[in-house]
Protein backbone atom coordinates (compact mmCIF):
# COMPACT_ATOMS: atom_id res chain seq x y z
CA UNK A 1 0.00 0.00 0.00
CA UNK A 2 1.48 3.53 -1.08
CA UNK A 3 0.41 6.81 -0.04
CA UNK A 4 -0.08 10.18 -1.66
CA UNK A 5 3.24 12.23 -1.40
CA UNK A 6 4.23 15.90 -2.80
CA UNK A 7 7.29 17.71 -2.64
CA UNK A 8 7.30 21.43 -0.90
CA UNK A 9 9.39 23.83 1.25
CA UNK A 10 9.18 23.49 4.85
CA UNK A 11 8.14 26.74 5.20
CA UNK A 12 4.74 26.16 2.38
CA UNK A 13 3.89 22.82 4.38
CA UNK A 14 3.93 25.67 7.87
CA UNK A 15 1.24 27.89 6.17
CA UNK A 16 -0.78 25.36 4.86
CA UNK A 17 -4.41 25.00 7.07
CA UNK A 18 -4.41 22.12 9.42
CA UNK A 19 -7.13 19.95 9.02
CA UNK A 20 -10.32 20.36 10.55
CA UNK A 21 -11.95 18.15 13.63
CA UNK A 22 -15.16 16.33 12.26
CA UNK A 23 -17.79 14.58 14.71
CA UNK A 24 -16.93 10.40 13.65
CA UNK A 25 -19.69 9.16 11.16
CA UNK A 26 -21.99 6.27 11.90
CA UNK A 27 -20.17 3.63 9.39
CA UNK A 28 -22.07 3.00 6.29
CA UNK A 29 -23.54 -0.42 5.83
CA UNK A 30 -22.83 -0.28 2.04
CA UNK A 31 -18.83 0.35 2.26
CA UNK A 32 -18.79 -2.16 5.44
CA UNK A 33 -20.17 -4.94 3.30
CA UNK A 34 -18.19 -3.97 0.72
CA UNK A 35 -14.82 -4.74 2.95
CA UNK A 36 -15.93 -7.80 4.29
CA UNK A 37 -16.83 -9.04 1.20
CA UNK A 38 -12.93 -8.13 -0.37
CA UNK A 39 -12.14 -9.51 2.99
CA UNK A 40 -13.54 -13.39 2.39
CA UNK A 41 -10.63 -14.27 0.09
CA UNK A 42 -8.12 -13.81 2.38
CA UNK A 43 -9.58 -15.17 5.56
CA UNK A 44 -10.51 -18.20 3.80
CA UNK A 45 -7.14 -18.78 2.27
CA UNK A 46 -5.57 -18.55 6.03
CA UNK A 47 -8.52 -21.00 7.12
CA UNK A 48 -9.84 -17.78 9.29
CA UNK A 49 -12.19 -19.01 12.89
CA UNK A 50 -12.73 -17.45 16.18
CA UNK A 51 -13.97 -18.23 19.31
CA UNK A 52 -16.93 -16.44 21.72
CA UNK A 53 -16.01 -16.62 25.55
CA UNK A 54 -18.22 -14.78 27.34
CA UNK A 55 -20.29 -12.80 24.56
CA UNK A 56 -23.56 -13.40 25.91
CA UNK A 57 -23.33 -11.46 28.48
CA UNK A 58 -23.31 -8.30 25.79
CA UNK A 59 -26.80 -7.55 24.46
CA UNK A 60 -27.40 -7.55 20.76
CA UNK A 61 -27.27 -3.86 20.57
CA UNK A 62 -25.08 -2.66 23.51
CA UNK A 63 -22.15 -0.34 22.43
CA UNK A 64 -18.80 -1.94 23.31
CA UNK A 65 -15.37 -0.93 23.82
CA UNK A 66 -13.13 -3.92 21.79
CA UNK A 67 -9.63 -4.02 22.27
CA UNK A 68 -7.42 -5.80 20.23
CA UNK A 69 -3.90 -6.86 19.65
CA UNK A 70 -1.96 -5.17 16.43
CA UNK A 71 -0.05 -7.42 14.57
CA UNK A 72 -0.44 -6.68 11.01
CA UNK A 73 -2.97 -5.20 8.14
CA UNK A 74 -4.97 -8.32 8.25
CA UNK A 75 -6.31 -7.45 12.17
CA UNK A 76 -8.70 -5.06 10.33
CA UNK A 77 -10.27 -7.54 8.36
CA UNK A 78 -10.51 -9.75 11.35
CA UNK A 79 -12.36 -7.11 13.36
CA UNK A 80 -14.71 -6.19 10.36
CA UNK A 81 -15.82 -10.24 10.43
CA UNK A 82 -16.15 -11.23 13.94
CA UNK A 83 -18.21 -7.81 14.69
CA UNK A 84 -19.99 -7.86 11.09
CA UNK A 85 -23.29 -7.56 12.50
CA UNK A 86 -22.58 -4.58 15.11
CA UNK A 87 -21.83 -0.99 14.49
CA UNK A 88 -18.54 -0.60 14.35
CA UNK A 89 -16.28 3.06 14.33
CA UNK A 90 -12.23 1.96 14.07
CA UNK A 91 -9.57 4.37 15.63
CA UNK A 92 -7.05 4.65 13.05
CA UNK A 93 -3.77 6.54 12.13
CA UNK A 94 -4.00 9.83 11.08
CA UNK A 95 -1.90 9.28 8.18
CA UNK A 96 -4.16 6.78 7.07
CA UNK A 97 -6.59 8.86 5.89
CA UNK A 98 -4.21 11.00 3.11
CA UNK A 99 -5.74 10.84 0.05
CA UNK A 100 -8.99 8.96 1.40
CA UNK A 101 -9.93 10.29 4.12
CA UNK A 102 -14.28 10.12 2.31
CA UNK A 103 -13.84 6.38 2.26
CA UNK A 104 -12.71 5.57 5.79
CA UNK A 105 -14.92 8.02 7.17
CA UNK A 106 -17.53 5.65 5.60
CA UNK A 107 -16.49 3.04 6.97
CA UNK A 108 -16.38 3.99 10.41
CA UNK A 109 -13.03 5.20 10.88
CA UNK A 110 -11.65 7.82 13.54
CA UNK A 111 -8.41 9.32 13.24
CA UNK A 112 -6.01 10.06 15.75
CA UNK A 113 -1.82 10.63 15.94
CA UNK A 114 -0.17 7.67 17.26
CA UNK A 115 1.29 8.65 20.75
CA UNK A 116 0.60 11.93 20.96
CA UNK A 117 -1.42 13.49 23.58
CA UNK A 118 -4.87 13.78 22.41
CA UNK A 119 -7.57 14.66 24.32
CA UNK A 120 -9.88 14.81 21.31
CA UNK A 121 -9.54 11.70 20.64
CA UNK A 122 -11.19 10.33 24.12
CA UNK A 123 -14.18 13.15 23.07
CA UNK A 124 -14.04 11.42 19.81
CA UNK A 125 -14.86 7.71 21.59
CA UNK A 126 -17.88 8.89 23.52
CA UNK A 127 -19.83 10.74 20.79
CA UNK A 128 -19.52 7.17 18.99
CA UNK A 129 -20.70 5.29 21.48
CA UNK A 130 -23.26 7.74 23.38
CA UNK A 131 -24.55 9.58 20.35
CA UNK A 132 -23.81 7.22 17.04
CA UNK A 133 -24.65 4.27 19.89
CA UNK A 134 -21.73 2.80 18.17
CA UNK A 135 -19.38 -0.11 19.38
CA UNK A 136 -15.24 1.50 19.24
CA UNK A 137 -12.47 -0.65 18.08
CA UNK A 138 -9.09 0.51 19.73
CA UNK A 139 -5.83 -0.92 19.36
CA UNK A 140 -4.40 -0.09 22.35
CA UNK A 141 -0.47 -0.96 21.72
CA UNK A 142 -0.88 1.74 18.64
CA UNK A 143 1.75 -0.02 16.47
CA UNK A 144 2.33 -3.15 15.12
CA UNK A 145 4.45 -5.58 17.48
CA UNK A 146 8.22 -5.97 15.86
CA UNK A 147 9.05 -9.25 18.15
CA UNK A 148 5.44 -10.52 18.31
CA UNK A 149 5.16 -9.66 22.05
CA UNK A 150 2.93 -6.94 23.46
CA UNK A 151 4.00 -3.89 22.74
CA UNK A 152 4.11 -0.90 26.31
CA UNK A 153 0.16 0.02 27.04
CA UNK A 154 -1.07 3.66 27.80
CA UNK A 155 -0.70 4.40 31.61
CA UNK A 156 -4.40 6.51 31.09
CA UNK A 157 -6.02 3.56 29.58
CA UNK A 158 -7.72 2.21 32.95
CA UNK A 159 -8.80 5.99 33.31
CA UNK A 160 -10.08 5.76 29.85
CA UNK A 161 -12.41 2.63 30.88
CA UNK A 162 -13.38 4.34 33.88
CA UNK A 163 -15.22 7.56 31.62
CA UNK A 164 -16.46 5.41 28.45
CA UNK A 165 -18.22 3.00 31.19
CA UNK A 166 -19.09 0.67 28.61
CA UNK A 167 -18.49 -3.02 28.65
CA UNK A 168 -14.79 -4.16 27.38
CA UNK A 169 -14.92 -6.79 24.59
CA UNK A 170 -10.71 -8.43 23.73
CA UNK A 171 -10.32 -9.91 20.83
CA UNK A 172 -6.34 -11.66 20.50
CA UNK A 173 -5.43 -13.13 17.34
CA UNK A 174 -3.13 -16.05 16.67
CA UNK A 175 -1.15 -16.77 13.72
CA UNK A 176 -1.47 -13.08 12.69
CA UNK A 177 1.84 -12.18 14.05
CA UNK A 178 3.45 -15.41 11.89
CA UNK A 179 2.28 -15.02 8.59
CA UNK A 180 3.05 -11.27 8.27
CA UNK A 181 5.39 -10.22 10.51
CA UNK A 182 6.40 -6.73 10.04
CA UNK A 183 10.37 -7.23 9.24
CA UNK A 184 9.82 -9.47 6.58
CA UNK A 185 8.92 -6.73 4.48
CA UNK A 186 4.97 -7.73 3.16
CA UNK A 187 6.05 -11.61 2.76
CA UNK A 188 3.32 -13.46 3.71
CA UNK A 189 3.62 -17.06 5.39
CA UNK A 190 1.23 -20.15 5.05
CA UNK A 191 0.10 -19.66 8.31
CA UNK A 192 -3.27 -20.69 10.02
CA UNK A 193 -5.41 -17.55 12.02
CA UNK A 194 -7.48 -17.36 14.47
CA UNK A 195 -9.14 -14.86 17.21
CA UNK A 196 -10.41 -15.24 20.68
CA UNK A 197 -12.92 -12.43 21.31
CA UNK A 198 -13.63 -12.40 25.23
CA UNK A 199 -16.16 -10.47 27.40
CA UNK A 200 -13.47 -8.74 29.53
CA UNK A 201 -15.26 -6.80 31.89
CA UNK A 202 -18.59 -5.34 32.51
CA UNK A 203 -19.29 -1.61 33.20
CA UNK A 204 -20.41 -2.15 36.45
CA UNK A 205 -16.59 -4.05 37.59
CA UNK A 206 -15.24 -1.10 35.93
CA UNK A 207 -17.12 1.00 38.30
CA UNK A 208 -15.96 -1.18 41.17
CA UNK A 209 -12.38 -1.55 40.86
CA UNK A 210 -9.86 0.97 41.12
CA UNK A 211 -7.69 2.28 37.51
CA UNK A 212 -4.54 0.20 38.83
CA UNK A 213 -6.34 -3.26 38.84
CA UNK A 214 -8.09 -2.24 35.54
CA UNK A 215 -4.15 -1.42 34.15
CA UNK A 216 -2.98 -4.68 35.41
CA UNK A 217 -6.25 -6.63 34.08
CA UNK A 218 -5.44 -5.19 30.20
CA UNK A 219 -1.92 -5.91 30.95
CA UNK A 220 -2.70 -9.46 31.50
CA UNK A 221 -4.90 -9.61 28.75
CA UNK A 222 -2.21 -8.16 26.43
CA UNK A 223 0.64 -10.48 27.78
CA UNK A 224 1.60 -12.76 24.81
CA UNK A 225 4.47 -14.01 22.97
CA UNK A 226 3.83 -15.28 19.54
CA UNK A 227 7.03 -17.19 18.93
CA UNK A 228 6.35 -19.46 21.99
CA UNK A 229 2.70 -20.11 20.86
CA UNK A 230 4.25 -21.40 17.49
CA UNK A 231 6.11 -23.94 19.66
CA UNK A 232 3.48 -24.87 21.71
CA UNK A 233 1.11 -25.37 19.06
CA UNK A 234 3.66 -27.07 16.76
CA UNK A 235 3.43 -24.20 13.52
CA UNK A 236 5.97 -24.60 10.83
CA UNK A 237 7.25 -21.98 8.88
CA UNK A 238 8.75 -23.52 6.09
CA UNK A 239 9.39 -20.57 3.72
CA UNK A 240 13.06 -20.06 2.74
CA UNK A 241 12.40 -16.08 3.38
CA UNK A 242 11.61 -16.55 7.01
CA UNK A 243 14.26 -14.48 8.13
CA UNK A 244 14.41 -11.83 6.01
CA UNK A 245 15.13 -8.54 7.52
CA UNK A 246 15.18 -10.19 10.73
CA UNK A 247 17.95 -7.80 11.42
CA UNK A 248 15.01 -5.27 11.95
CA UNK A 249 14.39 -6.83 15.03
CA UNK A 250 18.19 -8.38 15.96
CA UNK A 251 20.27 -5.12 15.35
CA UNK A 252 22.74 -6.27 17.85
CA UNK A 253 25.08 -9.48 17.91
CA UNK A 254 24.28 -11.59 20.61
CA UNK A 255 28.35 -12.94 20.16
CA UNK A 256 30.14 -9.81 19.97
CA UNK A 257 27.64 -7.10 20.68
CA UNK A 258 28.33 -5.03 17.78
CA UNK A 259 25.47 -2.79 16.24
CA UNK A 260 24.11 -2.48 13.17
CA UNK A 261 26.01 -5.62 11.26
CA UNK A 262 23.47 -8.02 11.58
CA UNK A 263 21.99 -9.31 8.06
CA UNK A 264 19.21 -11.59 7.95
CA UNK A 265 18.40 -13.47 4.54
CA UNK A 266 16.56 -16.83 3.82
CA UNK A 267 16.59 -18.74 6.75
CA UNK A 268 19.90 -17.38 8.64
CA UNK A 269 21.00 -14.14 10.76
CA UNK A 270 24.36 -13.38 10.78
CA UNK A 271 27.03 -10.71 11.68
CA UNK A 272 28.90 -8.96 9.42
CA UNK A 273 31.64 -8.19 12.34
CA UNK A 274 32.39 -11.63 13.87
CA UNK A 275 30.20 -14.07 11.86
CA UNK A 276 28.66 -15.52 13.84
CA UNK A 277 25.48 -17.03 11.89
CA UNK A 278 22.41 -18.38 13.84
CA UNK A 279 19.26 -20.54 12.12
CA UNK A 280 15.85 -19.47 11.75
CA UNK A 281 14.44 -22.71 12.32
CA UNK A 282 11.08 -24.03 11.29
CA UNK A 283 9.62 -24.10 14.78
CA UNK A 284 10.78 -20.61 15.61
CA UNK A 285 13.75 -21.50 17.83
CA UNK A 286 17.20 -19.75 17.19
CA UNK A 287 20.14 -21.96 16.90
CA UNK A 288 23.87 -20.61 16.34
CA UNK A 289 25.48 -22.34 13.68
CA UNK A 290 29.13 -23.95 15.13
CA UNK A 291 32.04 -22.06 13.62
CA UNK A 292 34.69 -24.72 11.17
CA UNK A 293 36.84 -24.62 14.49
CA UNK A 294 34.21 -25.64 16.92
CA UNK A 295 33.36 -28.19 14.50
CA UNK A 296 36.78 -29.48 14.38
CA UNK A 297 37.37 -29.67 18.24
CA UNK A 298 34.13 -32.26 18.22
CA UNK A 299 35.11 -34.07 14.96
CA UNK A 300 34.36 -37.17 16.66
CA UNK A 301 30.78 -35.88 18.04
CA UNK A 302 28.11 -35.82 15.49
CA UNK A 303 26.19 -32.98 15.04
CA UNK A 304 23.00 -33.59 16.23
CA UNK A 305 20.39 -31.68 17.38
CA UNK A 306 21.25 -31.79 20.97
CA UNK A 307 25.13 -30.37 19.83
CA UNK A 308 23.24 -27.44 17.80
CA UNK A 309 20.75 -26.78 21.15
CA UNK A 310 24.23 -26.03 23.10
CA UNK A 311 25.22 -23.73 20.77
CA UNK A 312 22.30 -21.32 20.89
CA UNK A 313 22.83 -18.59 22.80
CA UNK A 314 19.26 -17.15 22.83
CA UNK A 315 15.95 -19.41 22.08
CA UNK A 316 14.60 -17.11 20.27
CA UNK A 317 13.73 -13.75 18.80
CA UNK A 318 11.64 -11.90 22.23
CA UNK A 319 14.74 -12.96 24.75
CA UNK A 320 17.40 -11.55 22.06
CA UNK A 321 14.96 -9.13 21.75
CA UNK A 322 14.02 -8.26 25.85
CA UNK A 323 18.43 -8.67 26.28
CA UNK A 324 19.06 -5.96 23.41
CA UNK A 325 16.14 -3.93 25.19
CA UNK A 326 18.46 -4.17 28.76
CA UNK A 327 21.33 -3.03 27.13
CA UNK A 328 19.44 -0.10 25.68
CA UNK A 329 18.04 0.98 29.16
CA UNK A 330 21.77 0.14 30.79
CA UNK A 331 23.03 3.05 28.68
CA UNK A 332 20.26 5.29 28.89
CA UNK A 333 21.10 5.27 32.89
CA UNK A 334 24.97 5.52 32.16
CA UNK A 335 23.64 8.61 30.10
CA UNK A 336 25.73 6.86 26.76
CA UNK A 337 23.06 5.99 25.04
CA UNK A 338 23.08 8.90 21.78
CA UNK A 339 21.49 8.40 17.88
CA UNK A 340 22.26 10.80 15.95
CA UNK A 341 21.87 9.91 12.09
CA UNK A 342 20.81 11.79 8.87
CA UNK A 343 17.31 11.60 7.43
CA UNK A 344 15.17 12.27 4.76
CA UNK A 345 12.38 14.22 6.21
CA UNK A 346 8.42 14.33 5.83
CA UNK A 347 5.64 15.90 7.21
CA UNK A 348 1.96 15.74 8.12
CA UNK A 349 0.12 18.96 8.64
CA UNK A 350 -3.66 17.78 6.49
CA UNK A 351 -5.06 14.62 5.13
CA UNK A 352 -4.20 16.03 1.49
CA UNK A 353 -0.82 14.61 1.11
CA UNK A 354 2.42 13.83 2.96
CA UNK A 355 4.78 16.60 2.42
CA UNK A 356 8.43 15.51 1.55
CA UNK A 357 10.38 18.68 3.13
CA UNK A 358 14.15 17.86 2.83
CA UNK A 359 16.55 16.51 4.74
CA UNK A 360 17.96 17.08 8.15
CA UNK A 361 19.53 15.31 11.36
CA UNK A 362 18.14 13.14 13.83
CA UNK A 363 19.61 13.31 17.85
CA UNK A 364 18.06 10.81 20.32
CA UNK A 365 19.81 10.79 23.65
CA UNK A 366 18.17 11.07 27.64
CA UNK A 367 16.80 14.32 26.89
CA UNK A 368 14.95 13.63 23.90
CA UNK A 369 14.10 13.82 20.30
CA UNK A 370 16.11 16.71 18.35
CA UNK A 371 15.45 16.85 14.76
CA UNK A 372 17.25 19.81 12.88
CA UNK A 373 16.65 20.51 8.88
CA UNK A 374 15.26 22.21 5.79
CA UNK A 375 18.50 24.50 5.23
CA UNK A 376 18.20 25.58 9.22
CA UNK A 377 14.40 26.30 8.73
CA UNK A 378 13.53 23.26 11.46
CA UNK A 379 14.42 22.88 14.81
CA UNK A 380 12.17 20.48 16.51
CA UNK A 381 12.50 19.11 20.47
CA UNK A 382 10.55 16.37 21.87
CA UNK A 383 11.25 15.36 25.42
CA UNK A 384 10.96 12.15 26.78
CA UNK A 385 8.04 12.11 29.04
CA UNK A 386 5.96 13.73 26.07
CA UNK A 387 5.19 9.78 24.96
CA UNK A 388 4.85 6.66 26.07
CA UNK A 389 6.20 5.13 22.88
CA UNK A 390 7.35 5.76 19.76
CA UNK A 391 5.84 5.36 16.10
CA UNK A 392 8.18 3.72 13.96
CA UNK A 393 7.90 1.16 11.39
CA UNK A 394 9.25 -1.05 8.93
CA UNK A 395 8.94 -0.26 4.94
CA UNK A 396 6.55 2.42 5.98
CA UNK A 397 3.85 2.61 2.81
CA UNK A 398 6.31 1.32 0.84
CA UNK A 399 9.07 4.11 1.21
CA UNK A 400 11.49 3.53 3.51
CA UNK A 401 11.88 2.30 7.53
CA UNK A 402 10.44 5.35 9.54
CA UNK A 403 10.93 6.85 13.11
CA UNK A 404 7.64 9.89 14.02
CA UNK A 405 7.61 12.30 16.40
CA UNK A 406 5.37 15.33 16.82
CA UNK A 407 2.80 17.26 18.29
CA UNK A 408 -0.40 18.15 16.79
CA UNK A 409 0.88 20.69 15.41
CA UNK A 410 2.85 18.81 12.98
CA UNK A 411 4.40 14.84 12.32
CA UNK A 412 7.59 15.12 11.43
CA UNK A 413 8.40 11.40 9.58
CA UNK A 414 11.82 10.66 9.68
CA UNK A 415 13.66 8.25 7.33
CA UNK A 416 17.32 7.13 7.74
CA UNK A 417 19.66 7.57 4.79
CA UNK A 418 22.92 5.70 6.33
CA UNK A 419 20.65 1.93 6.13
CA UNK A 420 21.49 1.56 9.12
CA UNK A 421 18.40 -0.85 11.59
CA UNK A 422 18.04 2.03 14.20
CA UNK A 423 14.24 1.96 14.21
CA UNK A 424 13.88 -0.79 16.58
CA UNK A 425 16.20 0.34 18.87
CA UNK A 426 15.34 3.95 18.73
CA UNK A 427 11.55 2.95 19.31
CA UNK A 428 13.15 0.92 22.74
CA UNK A 429 14.90 3.93 24.22
CA UNK A 430 11.82 5.74 23.80
CA UNK A 431 9.74 3.60 25.68
CA UNK A 432 12.71 2.92 28.66
CA UNK A 433 13.04 6.87 28.69
CA UNK A 434 9.67 7.22 29.41
CA UNK A 435 9.46 4.82 31.90
CA UNK A 436 12.60 6.29 33.23
CA UNK A 437 10.93 9.30 33.31
CA UNK A 438 7.76 8.25 35.03
CA UNK A 439 9.78 6.51 37.82
CA UNK A 440 11.66 9.48 38.96
CA UNK A 441 8.41 11.40 39.16
CA UNK A 442 6.98 9.04 41.33
CA UNK A 443 9.59 8.89 43.77
CA UNK A 444 9.85 12.83 43.58
CA UNK A 445 5.98 12.50 44.70
CA UNK A 446 5.20 13.83 41.29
Amino acid sequence: MKIKCKDLSYEEVMKLPRAEHKDPKRPSGFYRKLVQTLSRGELKKVHFTFENHGMERLGAEEPCLILMNHSSFIDLKIAETIFKDRPLNIICTSDGFVGKEGLLRNIGCVPTQKFVSDTTLIKDMVYCLRTLKDSVLLFPEASYSFDGTATPLPQSLGKCLKLLKVPVVMVRTHGAFLRDPLYNGLQVRDVPVSADVTYLLSPEEIAAKPVEELNDILREAFTFDNWEEQRRLGIKVREPFRADGLNRVLFQCAHCGLLGQMKGSGTRISCGGCGTEWELMEDGDLYRIPTEAEKASRAEEPETEMFFSLKKEFRSVPEWYAWERKKVREEILADQYRLEIPVEIRMMVDMKSIYHVGEGTLVHTPKGFHLTGCDGKLDYRQAPEESYGLYADYYWYEIGDMICIGNRDALYYCFPKNGEDVVARTRMAAEEMYQIALSKKHNLGG
